[in-house]
């Protein structure tokens, strides 16, 4: 287990779509185990696989020290929306105000290929909908109306007072 460098904005791997995993052995285990290394010392809430470089279709997310590893996710339903500021360790240094869904609903499987539910609702659900954005090649600025939309980080620091939670980054 190791942290490794994540991928920032501008570097085409970044939108890389995961391919699905079917092989769940050593190497994704270590996979698993870096994605929850590098995002707990960004410090962040998630980390996808194709954040590291990595093209399938694997993410952690971590809320209220609850770490949830996810093989293959997808969401299978979905209920009430939540306006919010979100961020995202490879846009670092900026948050923007994104509408989410307020509560989803995850299937996938874990690091044993075994059946996982998963439903979040509030933070946990914000940050399971950026991951596997990341896993679709998606980023959170894709549902800005314009750049000009993000916000410095450090001007929120300055200004509004923002609490942490508020400026938790995602991934």
């Amino acid at each position: 287990m190791s942290v490794k460098p994540i991928i920032t904005l501008g570097d085409p791997r970044l939108r890389l779509k995961g391919e699905p995993v079917d092989s769940f052995g050593k190497y994704l285990s270590e996979l698993l185990d870096d994605l929850t290394h590098t995002m707990r010392a960004a410090p962040g809430v998630g980390l996808a696989a194709p954040q590291l470089g990595v093209a399938l279709q694997a993410c952690v997310v971590e809320v209220e020290g609850q770490l949830h590893e996810l093989v293959n996710p997808r969401i299978v339903r979905t209920n009430g929306d939540d306006h919010d500021l979100e961020g995202c360790l490879s846009i670092p240094g900026y948050v923007a105000y994104v509408t989410r869904r307020d509560q989803v609903w995850v299937v996938a499987q874990n690091r044993h290929g075994r059946k996982i539910k998963v439903n979040g609702k509030g933070l946990l659900s914000r940050a399971l909908q950026h991951e596997l954005d990341h896993l679709d090649g998606k980023l959170y600025i894709d549902y800005l109306d314009s750049m000009d939309d993000l916000i410095p980080v450090n001007a929120m620091h300055d200004g509004e007072g923002a609490t942490e939670e508020e400026l938790a980054t995602l991934a």
